[in-house]
């Protein structure tokens, strides 16, 4: 399999303190990558960071065997997609409007759209279940449907690879499970790649093809949730009480956080 992003030595800091250390890995093109760790462990900087809006002070970051930094600006947007957290919901457009300018990478210099980019906004729609949604405000949807025609968007792009930092994150359950499930659609139907910072273990152990866990800027471990989710490896990283056994639904690790009432 080819390789969609490469990552070497690569390294930040703000001020005085060290985000990012040394880090190194790379994610295979097709695969459904997802970044763990504790708070403060640098996941959203490194996803800021791929996605071209922070450069780091050291290291070097390769998408598709090219340097970020030999990209221009619309040609990069045409191969990565990134939907950060806690996106704003007062834009005065319409769902169907905010979507469409996910087209913006193949403009013109007069931006103006053509017939295709309305067939792939409406495909795009269609991918996410929005359709009924396009004549709406975003301050009128659910925390789930914002979440569903802002990846809309991302997918209007046509990117080859999509990040998403935290996007089930205040979701309920039904929500996390439909974006999850979105994701892997994204994946075994369009090929894209998707990389996305999660604060849900076992969602990340459902869902990922490879786990990168974070501690402190640095990488603890790397692979497949069955090799890197054990619980001496979680509880030294997260430094809480936790169990780790095998998920009902088959052979995948779950874990579950113990709450200090019950160590006593």
């Amino acid at each position: 399999m080819n390789t969609a992003i490469n990552i070497r030595q690569l390294s930040h800091s703000f001020g005085n303190r060290a985000v990012l250390r040394n880090l190194s890995f790379s994610v295979t093109e097709g695969d459904l990558f997802i970044i763990i760790g504790p708070n403060g462990s640098g996941k959203t900087t490194l996803m800021r960071a791929i996605a071209g809006i922070l450069k780091p002070q050291r290291g070097e970051m390769e998408i598709f065997g090219r340097q970020l930094s030999n990209y221009k600006r619309k040609e990069f947007a045409r191969s990565v997609a990134f939907v950060p957290q806690g996106l704003p919901i007062d834009f005065p457009f319409t769902v169907a409007e905010l979507i469409l300018m996910g087209r913006a990478p193949y403009h013109s210099a007069f931006g103006i759209e053509q017939k295709k980019d309305y067939e792939i906004a409406k495909q795009a729609m269609r991918f996410t279940e929005v359709e009924q949604l396009a004549a709406r405000k975003l301050d009128q949807l659910s925390g789930g449907e914002q979440q569903r025609v802002f990846i809309a968007r991302a997918i209007c792009q046509e990117s080859q690879i999509l990040l998403l930092d935290e996007p089930t994150a205040s979701l309920d359950l039904a929500h996390q499970v439909r974006i999850m499930d979105l994701m892997e659609k994204l994946k075994t139907e369009k090929g894209v790649t998707v990389v996305m910072v999660s604060h849900d273990i076992n969602l990340a152990a459902m869902y990922s093809d490879q786990l990168l866990l974070l501690r402190d800027g640095k990488i603890v471990c790397m692979g497949l949730p069955n090799e890197i989710l054990n619980f001496s490896t979680l509880e030294e990283t997260y430094n809480c009480k936790l169990l780790v056994d095998n998920s009902p639904l088959g052979n995948l690790p779950r874990v579950t956080v113990v709450p200090y009432k019950f160590l006593k």
